[in-house]
């Protein structure tokens, strides 16, 4: 692809670093950028700047937070002794936009994978430990819901876990797998539908 300025060409280069952006899509984003005024560019790149220099990670639940500790930990309206654990940040944001779960979270970053070279030590499973501990003085945990990819790694971790909590005598469960609202059954994997199956509900008429 000619550019007819490097300015241009070096744009285009960073923007399409960005997952799910390719050449022509970058071109046409940085074109755009060109022709606003220069104040909403400036705000835009400020933005990314202050976002990337300044953000932090709660101390608490490491999610992404504005200072030590984020929204939900300090909220006083969150239930503390209902803990869900996550593999990501992007986990917490889906099931926050659910508007189902008022407890509080614990980001993990990542899961085990041998494969990978991650084991326990890599992720924040003693911080989530310590935390359970910790919480038996103040606010005891009642219950963690393991909220993890429902993947080989996903279910290694999630055993690794139950098993630990188990033996601080905490109640351990796992959010449901099954068949998606709208999903037909001669669609889904055998795997989903054993699941779904397995982990089914009494159907009431009330």
């Amino acid at each position: 692809m000619n550019f007819p300025s490097k300015l241009i060409e070096d744009a285009v280069t960073e923007i399409s670093r960005l997952p799910g952006i390719g050449k022509k899509t970058a071109l046409r984003l940085a074109l755009h950028l060109l022709k606003q005024h220069e104040a909403n560019t400036e705000a835009l790149a400020l933005a990314i700047t202050r976002m990337r220099t300044e953000i932090q990670y709660c101390k608490t639940c490491h999610n992404i937070s504005d200072g030590e500790e984020c929204s939900i930990c300090i909220s006083h309206r969150r239930d503390g002794s209902l803990l869900c654990v996550v593999e990501d940040i992007r986990d917490v944001l889906a099931i926050e936009n659910t508007n189902q779960f008022q407890g509080k979270y614990h980001v993990l970053g990542g899961v085990i994978s041998p494969i990978q070279g991650i084991g326990p030590e890599e992720l924040k499973i003693e911080s989530l430990l310590s935390r359970v501990d910790s919480a038996l003085q103040t606010e005891p945990i009642k219950e963690v819901i393991l909220a993890l990819s429902a993947t080989m790694e996903g279910d290694t971790t999630s055993f690794y876990l139950a098993k630990k909590l188990k033996e601080k005598g905490i109640m351990v469960s796992s959010i449901a797998r099954g068949i998606p609202v709208g999903g037909e059954l001669e669609f889904t994997d055998e795997v989903t539908l054993g699941r779904s199956i397995m982990t089914r509900i009494n159907y009431t008429t009330e």
